[in-house]
């Protein structure tokens, strides 16, 4: 976000804030710098590049299209599209012999060396997502946005709406915001829905199955305020609740389960089991955001995120972004981020034999486990012709997780149960209006 220049208003600044507190729930809107007005559209393409070492890679093209199309009010659409390739960890632990796992659709098979984190790496997936907001003022210093989303991949589809309502008070230095977000999302993956906690048979076996297909829904409220401290300083504090109901199971994940021998040997037949998850979810986010802009017009941009379900994670987020400014329209973003998650209640890294038949959930995704993970990058971006701008992003991600060897069962206290993983991320973006972009071209052909 932007802070403002000397020659923005207040209600400019009120209105970007009021857009990034919708866009918690959204996920779209259109703040930054340049803004659409008359019959201009503003046009936002970016180019994100993410890659975990050994792991996941996604390309994922993104274009935003907004335009004023009455007196301050506004239509925003957003359209993704990114591919999934790699391989991602499967929920198995390493053994000192290769293993052999079933793919999901249980037509073939997949083969992981000795000692090494089991992954499979028949991940392939695409996905194409649009979402259209309308932003209109309701009244006297109130707003509104409204929006619908949709995405598809060959597995899943997702469709959802939100609303968004913004009120001014307090001569228009505090800005009280209300969201609400529905989605449905239906999950078909490949060879059906497994049944939770019953073996992965070994190939060409068929896996117990609930069905081609599960559904989920997913209610999010968020009550925030935003409040002008002084020409330089703003303020934002959000609380948000959300229920998560369905199938919440990842269907691709398994758990290893070893012999109850104290060996660690993984048990003689069928030695995998399907993960289980509870089919609600009660989460709460506490979200607090400072922004000040220094007397040298560099600004601070400081954030604290707190979340917590009743799964038993928590976590906490701090993000710290600082913006050098210099002549030319140039400028230069550092950006820290430091994430700490405990794990959930039911997340286990093995199985002792027998046991799965006692549990009602067991999850060995190491999104679920206890870990931290530290960002770096730097933003450089070139602002010319009334906001217009080119932009680009690198970032490292490290993630550390718990090193939990020393409790494990036998011969895996040799084995890295929850390996460190790292990840590069590479997004160039450009800003444009469209009479921008038809002056170009009608310049080509002078």
């Amino acid at each position: 976000m932007q802070l403002k220049k000397s020659h923005n208003t207040p209600r400019n600044i009120r209105r970007q804030l009021a857009a990034a507190t919708c866009g918690l729930l959204a996920g779209a809107g259109h703040a930054g710098g340049l803004v659409a007005s008359g019959n201009n559209w503003k046009i936002d393409s970016a180019l994100l590049i993410y890659a975990e070492k050994d792991r996941v890679a996604l390309v994922e093209p993104v274009l935003s299209l907004s335009k004023e199309i009455d007196d301050d009010e506004f239509i925003n659409v957003r359209i993704v599209a990114d591919v999934l390739t790699g391989a991602s960890p499967n929920g198995a632990v390493p053994a000192d012999t290769p293993q052999t796992f079933t793919t999901p659709s249980g037509k073939s098979t997949y083969t992981e060396a000795a000692n090494t984190t089991p992954l499979d790496d028949t991940f392939k997936d695409s996905r194409g997502a649009l979402n259209v907001e309308w932003d209109t003022p309701l009244g006297n210093n109130l707003r509104g946005t409204f929006g619908g989303n949709f995405s598809n991949e060959h597995d899943y589809l997702s469709t959802g709406f939100s609303a968004n309502f913004a009120q001014d008070i307090n001569q228009r230095h505090t800005t009280l915001a209300l969201g609400l977000s529905f989605n449905n999302d239906t999950v078909s993956p490949e060879g059906g829905v497994p049944v939770g906690l019953t073996v992965m048979p070994v190939y060409p076996g068929v896996k117990a199955t609930d069905g081609s297909k599960q559904d989920k829904t997913v209610k999010e409220v968020l009550f925030g305020v935003t409040q002008i401290i002084d020409r330089s300083s703003l303020m934002q504090l959000n609380y948000s609740r959300g229920q998560s109901d369905g199938y919440l199971t990842d269907p691709y994940k398994i758990l290893s389960v070893l012999e109850d021998d104290g060996t660690g040997n993984l048990r003689g037949t069928t030695p995998y089991v399907y993960e289980s998850r509870p089919d609600q979810r009660n989460y709460q986010i506490l979200f607090w955001k400072g922004v000040h802009q220094l007397p040298n017009e560099n600004v601070l941009n400081l954030s604290y995120r707190y979340f917590w379900d009743d799964w038993g994670i928590q976590s906490h987020t701090v993000d710290l972004r600082y913006r050098f400014d210099f002549a030319g329209g140039h400028y230069l973003q550092p950006h820290l981020r430091y994430y700490q998650q405990a794990q959930a209640d039911f997340y286990r890294q093995t199985l002792i034999d027998g046991e799965e038949t006692t549990l009602a959930y067991a999850s060995a995704d190491y999104r679920l486990g206890e870990f931290t993970t530290q960002t770096i990058g730097v933003k450089y971006g070139y602002q010319f012709h009334n906001g217009a701008e080119l932009n680009l992003r690198v970032e490292m991600i490290e993630q550390n997780g718990k090193d939990r060897s020393a409790d494990a069962i036998g011969k895996l206290q040799n084995q890295q149960l929850f390996p460190d993983n790292e990840a590069y991320l590479l997004q160039a973006g450009v800003s444009l209006d469209s009479d921008m972009i038809i002056n170009y071209v009608l310049g080509l052909f002078k």
